[in-house]
């Protein structure tokens, strides 16, 4: 997730005209299809550890590097906020997973904390035995309640130990810590855990935590330490399938994929062939940048000449982007049983050639601009735009580029319009609506989709947003101690698409709409009058009893009094 990049205005402005002149959506684009997902397709939510358990020191949780840069008082996030209590989801369980049942989802995406478990991020060092109970317990729950856990086991909270001592992910030891820590999750869970995702978008993790600072561990090792980075979580995932494959699939039949999110990029122009080649290294960037290695064995062609060209350009002896040997090059092909996909907006792309003298960063080394339409739908963030079409033509991207493997769509929502309380999402319908319907379409056109993973459960820590955007089916008031759960408009419009299984016909959809709006003004009057009901609740259990009390003592005395003059 990011910002759109600030280029000059007249350079936008110029281009902006160029999309109008030149890009109108077809009829095949906005027309909807009416029509059922396969028999058996997957409908879930999904979250992370970090963004919701809080608990952050409790019962031998060791520190993560988001607990590190949450607490550092440089103001790294928006308005100084932590995850110390989140949505407090650590002690909620039975409450969240009632949720679930609610929505009807068959399944719920969820991480691990790593520190949670491994407490300096190491096994040798010691496991955290509650840890294992607190997950194990949690399994068991959405087991029981008939709904698959989808477990991914990295979401970007590494334990601080391993960033304080070995440097994170720029060390290549990486890769072997985190397959001791895979193969516990593997030993502990994996009788009832069938779908593992090792790493969760590792692009925005690599690029914001060692590039642009923005992420923990907020390092700006600019046009290197994001490549780094990435090459040892590559490894780390290879290491992890084959721990699975070797050791547990035979007798545990699971899955092992990895989830990474790419927007869709889109050329400004058509018949501009600069324009198409620069569309094209932005999906390279963005999502070949680990599928590549993943399904063909290397990183793609475009990157290794781009960056490398680069590279020569500043006066450096070697490529800023790692190189893989031929032993590791087979090693790594063909590490994943699906591919999870996460997807939220388009860009439209245009090439533009950052001279190398710039200095090395992702950004140059890419040569492209992203631009947005004025007309698409602002769902109001600075990045997240509604636009349906771009998700049909990533999943079809994906099915041709890497060989038709299975996908599960493992993150796709929309942001929080307003900051105060709103049930009535009515947006993040019509995003729900499009982009399942676009995902539908893709299916047809024979993309080999599973699942799909809406965003999210809840109202969460939003990283270095802080509470400020808002992604969940359910609002949480963050300002209250026990963090209550109010159900927005989308839960019962997300719920009818899944007992249906799509989309029967306009009339009945149409119902889901308005149904779904009249459920949340009952529930926006109902939220709006809770301080007038906590006052009488007050009332109730502290006023009635002390004039009750009272009425007792005057009638002791009355009585007393009675008793005297009668002697």
């Amino acid at each position: 997730m990011k910002p759109v990049r600030v280029v000059a205005l007249c350079w936008v402005l110029l281009l902006v005209s160029r999309l109008g002149a030149t890009r109108k959506e077809s009829p095949e684009e906005a027309s909807f299809y009416y029509g059922n997902f396969p028999l058996g397709f997957s409908w879930g939510v999904g979250s992370s550890a970090f963004q919701t358990e809080g608990a952050w020191d409790q019962h031998g949780k060791g520190p993560s590097i988001w607990d590190t840069f949450t607490h550092s008082g440089k103001g790294n996030v928006l308005g100084d906020e932590t995850a110390d209590v989140a949505c407090n989801s650590y002690y909620k369980v039975q409450e969240d997973v009632a949720l679930l049942r609610e929505l009807r989802v068959s399944h719920y995406r969820f991480s691990l904390s790593w520190p949670r478990l491994l407490p300096t991020g190491v096994r040798a060092d010691g496991v955290n035995r509650k840890g294992i109970q607190f997950y194990s317990d949690f399994i068991d729950a959405l087991v029981k309640s008939n709904i698959t856990p989808i477990v991914t086991l990295h979401h970007w909270d590494l334990p601080q130990l391993l960033q304080a001592k070995y440097g994170g992910w720029q060390n290549v030891s990486m890769a072997n810590y985190f397959s001791d820590y895979a193969n516990l999750c593997f030993e502990a869970f994996g009788d009832r855990v069938k779908h593992w995702v090792t790493f969760s978008d590792p692009r925005t993790m690599a690029e914001e935590g060692y590039e642009t600072g923005h992420h923990a561990p907020g390092l700006k090792l600019q046009g290197t330490g994001l490549y780094k980075a990435a090459h040892h979580v590559i490894k780390a995932h290879a290491q992890a399938w084959h721990a699975y494959n070797d050791t547990w699939r035979s007798q545990q039949q699971g899955l092992v994929g990895i989830s990474l999110n790419c927007d869709w990029g889109e050329p400004v122009d058509l018949s501009n062939p600069k324009d198409i080649e620069a569309a094209e290294r932005y999906l390279q960037f963005c999502l070949g940048w680990f599928a590549n290695p993943i399904y063909a064995g290397d990183y793609p062609q475009v990157m290794k000449d781009h960056i490398g060209r680069k590279s020569a350009e500043q006066g450096l002896e070697m490529s800023r982007l790692p190189v893989f040997s031929l032993q590791e090059k087979s090693y790594i092909k063909g590490t994943s049983d699906f591919l999870g996909l996460g997807h939220f907006t388009t860009r439209y792309i245009t090439e533009r050639n950052y001279p190398s003298g710039q200095g090395p960063s992702y950004q140059n080394d890419r040569d492209l601009v992203e631009l947005v339409d004025p007309n698409w739908l602002d769902l109001g963030s600075k990045w997240l735009y509604s636009v349906p079409w771009g998700f049909r033509r990533l999943l079809n991207f994906a099915q041709t580029q890497y060989g038709n493997p299975l996908i599960y769509v493992t993150e796709n929502g929309a942001s929080q319009k307003l900051h105060c309380t709103q049930l009535c999402d009515e947006w993040r319908i019509q995003y729900l609506k499009g982009y399942t319907n676009e995902m539908l379409k893709a299916i047809k056109d024979g993309a080999n989709v599973k699942g799909y993973t809406s965003w999210s459960l809840l109202d969460k820590f939003e990283w270095e947003r802080g509470y400020s955007d808002r992604y969940g089916f359910y609002y949480i008031d963050f300002n209250k101690k026990n963090r209550p759960r109010y159900p927005k408009a989308s839960v019962e419009y997300y719920k009818r698409i899944i007992i249906a299984n799509g989309f029967p016909n306009q009339r009945e959809v149409e119902t889901w709409y308005f149904k779904a709006l009249e459920i949340c003004s009952i529930n926006n009057q109902m939220l709006a009058a809770e301080p007038l009901l906590s006052y009488m609740q007050i009332v109730t259990e502290i006023v009635v009893p002390t004039v009750c009390t009272l009425c007792i003592l005057i009638a002791a005395v009355l009585l007393m009094l009675l008793l005297r003059s009668l002697s």
